[in-house]
């Protein structure tokens, strides 16, 4: 049946009604996401925070991403991708809408509600572009996957927009806001129906019929009633079954760990480095915050564009080094400037289209590389272990800037090289495994990557069991 769907060469006004609302649903989660660091700008010299208790309020929501990425999407290939998306945007929404209540100098509260918002996000980011690809025909997979995470960068941007006009006093307005968009997402997506995939492998074939006539908008009756060889056997999984395929393993882990590292340890420092470093106000450095989300939105773009061109490995090595070598420039040239602007701000910018254009592909290939069955699962998975890098993104740099000072908000500028470095380390590795150990998915359609997938997976198996 799912043949039918990989040979339009056109999307449905339905499918790009999918495609819209997940671009939306994106960018307002990582609106709500980012918002900490713009607020963080505000609060960091009125509370006078260590870089102790700053990095505490911003890893928070890195371990709560790791939890929230595990648990959502191992319910999702369980109880269905509809179900468990819904459960997500309340999540995330409810706990950004309780940080309005944040008490004067309380970074604790701060701390514990974002632990809570990091669940909601890290699970919706796992569970919404397995259901967008699933409805996609084979050939417009990637830049489709792509374009879904290009209006993250537009989130930030948001972010950036609001923390420039706010006044001081006015940052408890930022979390209030956060809360309008999560409604305008569960608007947009309650109507979409369950992935068409996922219900034949359920063995609910008529069901999965109608979602997926619903989609190319023809009547159930002009389509052929799918069985399991459509989508593959019902299988029951468990965490252990990822162990089947190494590969998938080390490049969905690796390449995430690598990328999130390096993104959110610039994203989640970037305002309160700029207010310390170049001593600009909150509103000062969220503006330039503005220059970052640009480059960024266009370098998903562009990555959207070279996933189908060059290819999954290729594009992925490409937002390694390009990233890596960019921060690490960065770093060393902290207090020079170039066209009389700061040289710092438009090096991190211009990292940023590798870096964050990168996650045009991060996200879509690490569900790629997966089999129909552990979707959901191994992307959780992938961006759980790639969520270490919310911790040691934004921990690490504080640790290395703040190593004589961890319990002071002083800055040893000496340290900012350091600092930069070791993030530019964690993108090179990324570019590294995408390059060398990826797997080639562009071009092929979900059954086939099952196929050569589960014939791998096979073959090591049986290989196992005659060295024992």
């Amino acid at each position: 049946m799912f043949e039918i769907l990989d040979r339009r060469t056109t999307l449905t006004g339905n499918q790009i009604k999918i495609l819209a609302a997940a671009i939306i649903g994106d960018a307002l989660e990582f609106f709500d996401y980012f918002l900490i660091g713009f607020v963080l700008a505000f609060l960091i010299g009125p509370w006078k925070l260590t870089f102790g208790q700053s990095a505490t309020v911003l890893m928070s929501s890195g371990i709560g991403a790791i939890l929230g990425a595990y648990l959502w999407g191992w319910l999702a290939d369980r109880v269905g991708r509809r179900i468990v998306f819904i459960g997500t945007v309340l999540n995330f929404s409810i706990a950004t809408g309780l940080l309005y209540f944040t008490p004067d100098n309380g970074w604790v509260y701060l701390a514990i509600l974002r632990f809570f918002v990091g669940t909601g996000v890290g699970g919706l980011y796992c569970v919404d572009l397995p259901l967008v690809q699933e409805f996609m025909p084979s050939h417009k997979r990637g830049w489709v996957g792509g374009l879904v995470t290009c209006v993250i960068p537009l989130g930030v941007g948001l972010g950036a927009v609001l923390g420039a006009v706010m006044g001081t006093d006015q940052w408890r307005l930022l979390f209030a806001i956060g809360v309008l968009p999560s409604v305008l997402v569960l608007l947009v997506r309650i109507w979409v129906p369950e992935s068409p995939r996922w219900l034949c492998r359920q063995g609910r074939y008529d069901e999965a019929r109608k979602s997926l006539a619903w989609a190319l908008q023809v009547q159930p009756s002009e389509l052929p009633l799918p069985s399991a060889a459509d989508a593959g056997p019902i299988v029951t999984t468990s965490w252990f079954d990822l162990f089947k395929y190494p590969r998938s393993l080390i490049v969905s882990w690796l390449g995430n760990a690598g990328a999130q590292t390096g993104v959110y340890g610039i994203t989640l420092w970037a305002p309160a480095l700029f207010v310390l470093l170049l001593k600009v106000t909150p509103q000062e450095a969220a503006k330039m915050m503005i220059l970052l989300s640009v480059t960024g939105f266009l370098g998903r773009i562009s990555f959207s564009y070279f996933s189908e061109l060059l290819g999954r490995r290729v594009a992925g090595g490409l937002l390694g080094f390009g990233a890596g070598a960019l921060t690490i420039i960065a770093g060393y040239h902290y207090d020079a400037t170039l066209f009389g602007m700061s040289a710092f701000w438009l090096l991190l910018a211009a990292a940023f289209f590798f870096a964050d254009g990168g996650f045009a592909i991060v996200g879509p290939y690490a569900a790629e590389v997966w089999p129909s069955h552990l979707r959901t699962t191994g992307m959780g998975s992938a961006y759980g272990f790639g969520g270490i890098g919310k911790i040691i993104g934004p921990v690490g740099l504080a640790l290395i800037v703040g190593s004589n000072n961890y319990l002071k908000p002083d800055v040893p500028l000496t340290q900012i090289p350091t600092a930069f470095v070791y993030l530019g380390c964690w993108f090179l590795m990324a570019g590294a495994v995408y390059l060398f150990f990826g797997l080639e998915t562009r071009g092929k359609s979900i059954e086939q990557i099952d196929k050569e997938l589960n014939a791998t997976a096979d073959v090591a198996a049986s290989a196992t069991i005659r060295r024992a």
